[in-house]
């Protein structure tokens, strides 16, 4: 029999701080790796748990850009 892994479940609103602070405080960091490894900490999470929240949240707004196009050029015809 093999083990689970233990992953934590973080709140919804921890994920959607994480992803804030990354998008409003990026520019500061020479990379994005060097911006995951500074703000990870503060939120009490991993760079790489900050990292999968980052990029979920990037093709969920591109998921809903396209989605707003998609209807708005429905509606233009």
């Amino acid at each position: 029999m093999t083990k689970q892994r233990f992953t934590p479940a973080y709140p919804a609103e921890l994920r959607e701080r994480g992803v804030r602070l990354f998008r409003e405080n990026r520019g500061d960091y020479a990379s994005d790796s060097a911006a995951y490894k500074a703000i990870a900490p503060k939120l009490g999470c991993s760079p790489d748990s900050l990292r999968v929240w980052c990029q979920q949240a990037e093709r969920d707004r591109g998921e809903e850009a396209c989605a707003f196009i998609l209807t708005h050029d429905l509606m233009s015809r």
